[in-house]
């Protein structure tokens, strides 16, 4: 499928995007799934088809359906939620490949650390008035500062996916 997307400012629509994440831990046995409750965003699409905007997560709004855990995931041994409540995205660039396939380049923030981040997304929705893009890809935690793991049970990487979309503002 192929989809023009129409230029202007793009504001995101939290009620319908969705953003979670999954790690395995117990040693590589068990999954953890989480989704972030509050997110927000905003982003520009140029006349050359690029874009640029940010998207934000509110730390303390992850739920993995145990209090518990969310309690120590939001602690400083992970998000830190209390210090660094929002993790951003800075979206540098999102660029059309062939199709319906985006190349995106940013700037992730999680607990006030910054890093480079690209990957590929899929555009499976655009219209005059909306446009959804669908992601999955994956997080070194290490990166960001987020190192605990008690007896070795947390290996791997984070995998996020995201399903962001945006509504025209300016139409």
């Amino acid at each position: 499928m192929t989809v023009t997307v129409q230029t202007g400012t793009w504001q995101l629509d939290a009620a319908a995007s969705t953003v979670g994440l999954r790690h395995k831990t117990l040693w590589g046995l068990v999954t953890v799934k989480g989704a972030f409750a509050t997110v927000s965003g905003a982003g520009e699409v140029r006349a050359d088809g690029s874009a640029a905007g940010t998207v934000t997560l509110q730390a303390a709004s992850l739920d993995t359906k145990h209090a518990k855990r969310d309690a120590h995931l939001r602690s400083a041994d992970f998000l830190d939620a209390d210090r660094h409540p929002e993790i951003t995205f800075a979206v540098r660039g999102a660029d059309r490949l062939d199709g319906d396939a985006v190349r995106v380049t940013g700037q992730l923030t999680v607990r006030g650390v910054s890093r480079p981040v690209t990957f590929g997304a899929r555009l499976s929705e655009a219209g005059a008035g909306a446009l959804t893009l669908d992601a999955e890809f994956t997080v070194d935690r290490d990166r960001f500062g987020m190192g605990w793991n008690q007896l070795g049970m947390m290996r791997g990487l984070t995998t996020v996916t995201a399903s962001l979309r945006f509504v025209r503002t300016d139409a």
